[in-house]
């Protein structure tokens, strides 16, 4: 079958892979669209995040949606229902999953995270657990994007927003945009955001942020030099870490979602301690799946206007490149398999 391939850094290429045969007690999974996560970038700009690197060429995406290819009854599940993947099987049994961490299961296996093929390709098969039904008439982009409104929500549950608390976004890619949204239902007093690049900046002011600015610098000024409650980290710089301590309040609270490129930071280790920050970790998510539905279903979260771009499989080295070089207003590009009139 047809699949993305990254082989190496900023090279992309269109590519066959064998078919994964149909295993009993797995579900096989025609992909209807994957898409491109910040994640993904870092393999193609970096050519992998910290210790997982890639080695061989092989099939990025963990953000996918598709068709059920099989009557699936024991779960429900009709040929040509359309479901969202969730890309993590945690193993179920180590300490950690036993403790309800199953997003840190060090046994994982993760869609398009190497040496797995991820979603990328015309088709998957998955354990049932990844299986997740979506609402009668939800489009293809709505199903692609609640991975990433999951991971978005499982990084509020660590935050622990607080009635009128001021918030700052630190990075409008989707993760932070959904971050913005998210903020604004947690009964936030001000939401504010930062992202240097100017149409991302808009899109957090068209999602519900009070005011938006390229850098972190602004936050003095719309607090007056306090600095905000709590900060939402969700950018790829290095620097992410110090302009979150830099904007935060004395006593504030840090959430840090984002991945740094070059899987370093920088910051001074006075002004986190002479704060007396709080400072968290997210990594991926939990079961989250049921409440990111809801909030797609009832429009409290806007994720339609944050897919801006598709392209099929052939062409994905282009959404790779808009994406990474923030060019023609890339917020999230979506590859599917086949482009071309199918409801999306």
């Amino acid at each position: 079958m047809r699949a993305t391939f990254i082989h190496g850094i900023r090279d992309v290429r269109l590519g066959e892979v064998e078919p994964p045969p149909p295993r009993e007690g797995m579900v096989t999974i025609q992909v209807a669209g994957c898409g491109i996560c910040g994640s993904d970038l870092h393999y193609y700009l970096e050519g992998g995040i910290g210790p997982a690197r890639i080695h061989h060429a092989f099939v990025p995406g963990h953000e996918l949606a598709g068709w059920v290819l099989q009557d699936t009854p024991e779960l429900g599940l009709s040929r040509g229902q359309l479901v969202a993947v969730d890309p993590a099987h945690a193993c179920g049994r180590c300490e950690w999953c036993q403790r309800g961490h199953v997003n840190l299961c060090p046994f994982v296996e993760f869609l398009g995270a190497p040496p797995l093929h991820g979603g990328m390709a015309e088709r998957v098969v998955v354990h049932p657990d990844q299986v997740v039904p979506v609402p009668r008439g939800f489009s293809v982009r709505r199903a692609v994007m609640l991975e990433p409104l999951g991971v978005a929500v499982h990084a509020m549950d660590l935050a622990r927003p607080r009635l009128q608390e001021t918030v700052v976004v630190l990075g409008c890619g989707p993760i932070g945009l959904c971050l913005v949204q998210l903020a604004r239902l947690s009964g936030a007093d001000r939401v504010f955001a930062v992202d240097p690049v100017a149409y991302r900046a808009e899109a957090a002011r068209r999602l519900g942020a009070h005011d938006a600015a390229p850098t972190f610098e602004a936050v003095a000024e719309w607090t007056g030099g306090r600095g905000v409650d709590l900060v939402l980290e969700a950018t790829n710089s290095p620097d992410g870490f110090h302009h979150a301590a830099e904007s935060a309040r004395i006593g504030g609270r840090i959430l840090l979602a984002g991945i740094p490129d070059g899987d370093r930071y920088s910051l001074p280790a006075a002004l986190c301690r002479r704060k007396g920050l709080k400072i968290k970790f997210s990594r991926r998510m939990g079961h989250v799946y049921p409440r990111a539905i809801r909030l797609v279903a009832e429009g409290a979260v806007d994720v339609d206007s944050i897919v801006t771009h598709r392209f099929d499989l052939s062409n994905a080295e282009k959404g790779f490149r808009l994406q990474a070089d923030c060019q023609d207003g890339a917020l999230k590009s979506i590859i599917v398999p086949e482009d071309g009139d199918a409801p999306f």
